[in-house]
């Protein structure tokens, strides 16, 4: 009978300490981490803490948004790939980190597909290609024209090796047939700061960091990469319209978590973002920031973040890019 007494007590602490369907139908019990592969200022980190203010109230746990930046977004995703399947630590994911950086970089720690769990596309966002106020043109047709009179001459920023900024930078460079050097940070936050301050005449970036220096006439945008033009700049030709429809292409952000994340958490994950998604408030100051808003399921999710890696493998391919 003691014997009996003692594996019941045993198994019962089993039961308590192994994580399975009851830890995971009890999602979340703690606070969730939000891990922001880029430093603060960018666009996802923007969209990041967005997305954290709403559905901390909604999971009924804080949300707790965390830059972990570093070589164009893979060290924060790295951690998170190899961090617990539990729904506590989750990626603010994008096509930086899922397609671009993978697919120029052979070192980066993780691969999208088989490393990761993808819950939710959050937002689209437009790219462009803006410029310092000193800059000798005002549109693209100038801009062209500088760039081809003084070849080697200009530098643009991104926010770091193999982010969608540097590859859309170094496709353009190839498809315009422009000379210019990339200058990488770690982050849109420092990219910006040092093109507003006149360190790099030129910056390819997402829309919505850019968006509030183009505002303050900080920035001058050249040209978007968006379907149609942009209703915060009706002025500025998307890529398409200039001739390089291969360079317009735009950018995903949504949140990811370690592959084997139980699909309850997964669900309860999505239809939380989702729901915070149809918030007209939320959805507002997302458009706001010149993103579009999204809202899909984690199958399409999964299906995108495939599908755009195999296109940038594709452009890295055949483009002949790497990270010299």
């Amino acid at each position: 009978m003691k014997s009996i007494r003692l594996l019941v007590c045993l198994l019962s602490t089993v039961a308590v300490t192994l994580p399975g369907p009851a830890a995971a139908q009890a999602f979340p019990s703690k606070p969730v981490r939000l891990v922001v592969p880029f430093a603060p200022g960018g666009t996802t980190d923007l969209l990041a803490r967005i997305i954290a203010e709403k559905i901390g109230p909604a999971l009924g746990q804080t949300v707790v948004v965390e830059n972990k930046a570093g070589a164009g977004g893979a060290i924060g995703a790295g951690e998170v790939a190899k961090s617990a399947p539990d729904g506590y630590t989750l990626l603010m994911s994008s096509v930086s980190t899922m397609a671009a950086n993978p697919a120029i970089n052979p070192a980066t720690p993780y691969d999208p597909n088989k490393d990761f769990t993808h819950i939710i596309n959050v937002a689209a966002t437009p790219n462009v290609i803006a410029v310092h106020p000193s800059f000798p043109a005002r549109d693209y047709r100038a801009f062209v024209g500088a760039l081809s009179s003084k070849p080697g001459q200009y530098s643009f920023a991104s926010a770091g090796n193999g982010s969608v900024g540097h590859l859309l930078g170094e496709l353009y460079k190839r498809s315009a047939m422009v000379y210019l050097t990339h200058i990488p940070y770690r982050g849109s936050g420092p990219a910006l700061n040092d093109v507003v301050a006149g360190q790099v005449p030129i910056i390819v970036d997402n829309l919505p960091s850019a968006l509030p220096f183009i505002k303050d006439k900080r920035l001058v945008p050249i040209v978007v990469a968006a379907p149609a033009r942009v209703a915060a700049l009706p002025e500025v030709p998307t890529l398409a319209e200039v001739g390089l429809a291969p360079v317009n292409r735009m950018s995903f952000l949504g949140v990811s978590a370690p592959k084997g994340t139980p699909k309850v958490v997964v669900d309860k994950l999505n239809a939380a973002i989702k729901s915070a998604l149809a918030d007209p408030a939320v959805k507002e100051r997302i458009e706001a920031t010149g993103a579009i808003a999204v809202g899909n399921s984690a199958d399409e999710y999964q299906q995108q973040v495939s599908d755009e890696l195999a296109i940038y493998k594709r452009v890295v391919l055949e483009q002949k890019l790497t990270l010299e």
